[in-house]
């Protein structure tokens, strides 16, 4: 009983690593992404066209990939590897993500009827204005499905940060397996169905609430 509790504790510590590394990316892709929507869908051609090709190139290629790149190019190239790990690991993702969750914006905004805009045109209301007050509203609805698959997602993703030595549960786990001792490996699945439980409910919570919103 007390091995039990002593591995929780150790795993309960690694998962906190993959909690703050998923909180702290959400916290910065959120925005960020909405800044390369503007970018991608902007009429200045040249800058459209970079968001575009930089958009492409992360969701085409691996997150591990991209994780090995942030954490050893900058050491290779400008002699000055990331202070941390973690931070590599937080870049890595933030920079995915943030690519991910440009292209739900879009879709969002993009599924708001051109009506929409010339209504509020009409009424004499600015740019900024319509988007706030009559867009925002909208594509928040939208865009709440897809949002929340990707948020769950990235609950799991986190794990990929033990490929540049990040202390997160899994690699904890590992530990344990090099001593002959495999339930903690499984017993880890127990932590990301608990947390990905909460914010599937939180966010059950959040589409009903929006029921009233219709479109």
């Amino acid at each position: 009983m007390n091995d039990i509790l002593s591995i929780s504790k150790t795993l309960l510590e690694g998962f906190w690593e993959n909690v703050k590394l998923f909180g702290l990316t959400l916290l910065l892709s959120l925005p960020i992404g909405l800044l390369i929507t503007f970018c991608s869908t902007s009429k200045f051609l040249p800058l459209k066209w970079l968001a575009k090709t930089f958009v492409w190139i992360i969701r085409g290629t691996p997150l591990m990939l991209q994780l090995f790149v942030v954490f050893y190019v900058p050491g290779i190239v400008f002699g000055t590897p990331m202070k941390t790990r973690f931070t590599a690991a937080l870049v890595a993702f933030v920079i995915n993500y943030a690519c991910y969750f440009s292209e739900i914006y879009r879709g969002g905004i993009e599924s708001v009827s051109v009506g929409q805009h010339e209504a509020g045109m009409v009424l004499g209301m600015t740019k900024s204005q319509i988007f706030f007050k009559v867009v925002l509203m909208q594509v928040v609805k939208k865009i709440i499905p897809p949002m929340s698959n990707e948020i769950i997602t990235l609950v799991k993703d986190t794990s990929l940060a033990r490929v540049i030595a990040v202390s997160e549960i899994i690699m904890m786990a590992d530990r344990f397996t090099a001593r002959g001792l495999i339930w903690p490996l499984f017993y880890t699945g127990v932590f990301f169905l608990l947390f990905n439980g909460v914010l599937t409910v939180l966010f059950g919570k959040i589409e009903k609430k929006l029921d009233y919103y219709t479109v």
